[in-house]
């Protein structure tokens, strides 16, 4: 299976980072539980770096050059940071030094305004995010959270240890990498190139056409129903799990599965062969229209079937 060259598939240095300085926040008297709601003048098209270690973080993008911050601040937070550095507006709640993240006590419930054409970087630790209406590049890491945001034609990473990522797009090409350890992955509508990846949990991309895809995951199904573009790569890779692929519209590119333990059903035509009379394996190998793109798939545990919608 082709290898990722953008970025490692592991939990990145800055996720590591993230739980380190989640660890050691400085120490400060608390202050009490408390609701806020404050508005700083923004750049346009600036970035905006929201930090909370509990709780959940929502964005949401707005006509205007400003970035607003409502909601509810755990008891136990000893720093509420909202100031702006030239073109970059830093929000931060932090804790306590030693308190558990999670906690109610800790847990800070926040929503951020932000002018649409912002990019994000969002990080927690211990806290859901969710995006919406933002057309800048995000960038989104949570230890053990939810990630769900709306993406348009800029770039979207997202990782999360714990939990599971859901984004939907508007059909317009941008760059996705979606990242989770124990969580599933849902992708609606998205198109140009992706990267998605999981551990454990299921891996499903619906919708959209995509110049170069590419799904793996160790425990968990794979569904792709979507258009493979003319020169279209598609690479799927599963350990102990199904994979359904449907295509939608028409298909031109060299086809290859491989199972070690699974039958594969081809709605194309052409029949699929025994990798040994010894062993359980399958394969297939055919040219679907001109053969322009490529489809890869393998798996270890776990039947095929490819179909065209």
């Amino acid at each position: 299976m082709r290898r990722r060259t953008r970025r490692t598939t592991q939990v990145s240095r800055d996720m590591k980072r993230l739980v380190i300085v989640s660890a050691g926040l400085l120490l400060a008297a608390p202050v009490s539980a408390e609701e806020i709601d404050e508005t700083l003048d923004a750049a346009a098209d600036g970035t905006v770096e929201i930090y909370n270690t509990s709780g959940s973080v929502t964005v949401e993008g707005w006509s205007q050059n400003a970035v607003e911050v409502t909601g509810t601040l755990g008891e136990e937070v000893e720093k509420f940071i909202f100031e702006r550095k030239g073109d970059t507006v830093v929000v931060k709640v932090k804790p306590i030094h030693g308190k558990r993240s999670g906690s109610r006590s800790t847990s800070s419930y926040i929503t951020v305004r932000i002018p649409q054409k912002s990019a994000i970087e969002v990080a927690t630790v211990s806290a859901d995010i969710d995006v919406g209406a933002v057309e800048g590049e995000q960038e989104l890491q949570s230890v053990s959270g939810d990630i769900e945001t709306k993406a348009f034609m800029a770039e979207v990473e997202a990782t999360t240890v714990s939990g599971g990522i859901d984004i939907v797009g508007s059909n317009m090409d941008s760059e996705t990498e979606l990242t989770t350890v124990s969580g599933s992955i849902s992708v609606r509508d998205m198109s140009g190139r992706i990267d998605a990846e999981s551990v454990n949990g299921r891996v499903g991309i619906g919708g959209g056409s995509f110049s170069d895809a590419a799904m793996e995951t160790v425990n968990g199904r794979i569904d792709f129903k979507s258009n493979l573009r003319e020169r279209g790569d598609l690479d799927i890779e599963t350990v102990n799990g199904k994979v359904v692929v449907n295509f939608v519209g028409s298909l031109s590119a060299e086809i290859d599965v491989n199972t070690f333990n699974g039958r594969i059903n081809n709605c194309f035509g052409p029949k699929p062969e025994r990798t040994s009379k010894y062993a359980p394996g399958w394969e297939l190998s055919f040219t679907e229209g001109g053969g322009d793109g490529s489809v890869n798939i393998e798996t270890l545990n776990g039947g095929v079937t490819l179909c065209k919608e």
